[in-house]
């Protein structure tokens, strides 16, 4: 564990978390990064299904993969401390009841309903801990016609219409490379645990917070979905381009491939002269934004022109000393060997205690007077059952619950 001399926004609070896979555990990494004491609660001897999401997995001491520690997981789960309960067994219920008592929020993502049987669910908290902030994470929400359906993010990209404005035009539906219906999830489950947070310590009432992967899907459609909501255009696929803003995209360029977006009047005029032809501004079929839209097909096949012999770097440069907006487009190997990483601290590199090494991509926002901290390593399974015990419960008899089968 890193010792940590700055004030951390939210030191003092504790979490539950019963939550596994993606958006309860990045809601729950976030909350940890921000100074919380998350508890995350596994399986015993499995954990967390993503474990065993690799390969690749991290290699340990001797070199070879540490089996149920994956990539996956390394990547939602910093900062938390790991205690294995087995619910089924009575004992590990009251357990846990013990536990969301000591609790100032609990996150969890069963199915609707799936936690009352043994008593974990929010009425029956709720009504041994009034203050605590509670919140559900589903695929379709504790309502509605889909509300018994177990949720997965792919799923929601494609019934919340992402996948019908993602890919090349007269493509097929194609999902994001990275799972942004759970990370999307994971963020609003996070903004609304700190709304109700702050709402619990004016008042000592909680709440619940019922959050879904296909609303928040919904909700990121953000300009797309005003699209249709204001003007009944139902977009389609349109590859890189932008609908509404001209040029916006790829263009090929002497070696390879870079983006250009530009934006608005101002900064085509900048893009006109760094290609020495200013006279490009002045043309009525380019010369505002809705002429550009209008005449997409004239400026893209023009810039295209522009820009077909030149080197990609250099002419980056160029633009971006003129005001224009571009860039490459980098692979992951690329991105984690741009300077901007090492400049901003993107990358953490936590030591375990057997001498391992576990990178991890560091908390983005830059906070003045609280910033996030990487305090902990992803846990091993059910490691830190002794030190939690003890912490939030007082508890010493954690042999006697190891050999009762409650913990793991």
């Amino acid at each position: 564990m890193t010792a940590i001399t700055t004030p951390a926004a939210l030191a003092g609070i504790r979490v539950l978390d019963l939550s596994r896979v993606l958006a309860g555990p990045w809601c729950t990494q976030i909350l940890a990064d921000l100074g919380a004491d998350v508890v995350k609660v596994e399986v015993p001897g499995r954990g967390d299904d993503t474990r065993a999401w690799g390969p690749p997995f991290l290699q340990g001491a001797d070199g070879q993969d540490e089996i149920g520690t994956s990539a996956y997981y390394l990547a939602a789960n910093r900062n938390k401390r790991s205690i294995a309960v087995d619910f089924t067994h009575e004992a590990g219920q009251a357990l846990l009841r013990d536990l969301a008592c000591q609790a100032d929020i609990v996150v969890e993502n069963f199915k609707v309903g799936g936690l009352a049987k043994y008593g974990l669910d929010w009425p029956s908290l709720r009504a041994i801990k009034p203050s605590l902030v509670y919140c559900s994470v589903t695929g379709f929400g504790q309502t509605g016609p889909y509300a018994a359906r177990g949720g997965y993010d792919f799923v929601a990209q494609g019934m919340g219409g992402f996948m019908s404005v993602t890919g090349e035009e007269g493509g097929g539906p194609l999902r994001a490379g990275v799972a942004m219906a759970d990370i999307g999830t994971g963020l609003y489950a996070t903004i609304s645990i700190l709304a109700a947070l702050r709402h619990a310590e004016a008042t000592g009432e909680g709440q619940q917070i019922d959050i879904s992967l296909l609303d928040t899907q919904i909700a990121n459609l953000a300009n797309q979905a005003m699209n249709w909501l204001v003007g009944g255009v139902d977009p389609g696929r349109m590859g890189n381009r932008h609908p509404t803003v001209v040029p916006y995209t790829l263009f090929k360029v002497a070696d390879g491939q870079m983006i250009i977006a530009i934006g608005n009047d101002g900064q085509f005029r900048s893009f006109a002269r760094a290609m020495g032809v200013p006279e490009l501004a002045d043309d009525p079929r380019f010369v505002t934004a809705r002429a550009r839209l209008i005449n997409r097909d004239a400026i893209e096949a023009e810039v295209q022109r522009l820009v077909a012999g030149e080197p990609g770097l250099p002419l980056i440069d160029r633009l971006v000393a003129a005001g224009v907006p571009c860039g490459p487009v980098n692979n992951i190997s690329q991105v984690f060997a741009d300077p901007f990483v090492a400049a901003r601290g993107t990358v953490h590199e936590f030591v375990r205690d057997d001498g391992v090494t576990i990178p991890s991509v560091a908390f983005p926002g830059k906070l003045s007077a609280t910033p996030a901290t990487m305090r902990r390593p992803p846990p091993r399974v059910g490691e830190d059952a002794d030190e939690v015990l003890r912490d939030w419960l007082g508890r010493a008899d954690v042999d006697a619950l190891r050999a009762g089968g409650v913990i793991g």
